[in-house]
């Protein structure tokens, strides 16, 4: 009975100690009092300000004394006394006399005049023959200049080619449809200028396209067609036109 009691009172202490405990974890800390701090504030008036000084009075202009008068100059005044003239009397000059030790001066003669260079004879006239001669082969050597001028201006007119217009190809080849402007259904023309070779050929780098509708389209087949073609020999050069349609079929 003794033990069972003793259990159950420990058991009680053990229990309320545990709580205790808990209860202390549990609790929030406890704030810490703030110290007040005492301050002491004395009002002060603020000093009186200072008397301000009387305004200065504005000093008076000094008047400026003007500067004294320049002193005048008395006139000078002329004297009465005359002064006579002083006559000054005429010294006679004296005579210069020769001295006839000096030697005798020699008066130059004229120079004579020079006599006039008699005139040169003037040359004789060459004789007619020699002249005829000179102006005869003159003459040929002028006209041989001419002859030859006038074979080199035939051989640059014979280069220059002769303009004909519209000339009919004897062997035309017909220039290829683009394949391009087939698909999208394009049709127009080409006008082309080129020059006819001696021997009837073209002269490709010739080839301009002077006007084309539309621009760029047809302008390749129509040159790689001409350059192709063949006209009638004529010994000559020649310029001449052709205006190329392309339409489909």
């Amino acid at each position: 009975m003794i033990r069972s009691g003793l259990s159950l009172l420990s058991g009680m202490f053990l229990a309320l100690g545990l709580l205790w405990l808990l209860a202390l974890l549990v609790a929030p800390p406890e704030a810490k009092p703030e110290l007040m701090q005492e301050m002491t504030m004395t009002l002060v008036e603020p000093p009186a300000p200072a008397a301000q000084a009387p305004a200065t009075q504005p000093e008076a202009p000094v008047a400026e004394t003007p500067p004294p008068p320049a002193p005048s100059l008395s006139p000078i005044a002329e004297s009465q006394i005359a002064m006579p003239a002083l006559e000054v009397p005429d010294t006679p000059e004296p005579p210069v006399e020769l001295n006839s030790r000096l030697p005798e001066l020699d008066v130059a003669p004229e120079p004579t005049p020079e006599p006039e260079p008699t005139p040169k004879p003037a040359p004789e006239e060459a004789p007619r023959e020699q002249v005829s001669e000179e102006s005869a082969s003159a003459s040929q050597d002028v006209g041989q200049g001419e002859a030859s001028s006038q074979e080199v201006a035939a051989e640059t007119t014979s280069n220059e080619p002769v303009s004909v217009g519209q000339v009919s190809p004897a062997n035309r080849v017909n220039p290829i449809y683009p394949s391009r402007a087939q698909r999208r259904g394009l049709e127009g023309f080409v006008e082309v200028r080129f020059i006819i070779r001696r021997d009837g050929g073209v002269k490709a780098s010739s080839i301009e396209v002077t006007r084309a509708q539309p621009r760029r389209v047809f302008d390749r087949a129509a040159r790689e067609a001409i350059a192709q073609w063949q006209f009638e020999p004529n010994g000559q050069r020649r310029r001449a036109t052709q205006r190329i349609e392309f339409k489909l079929r």
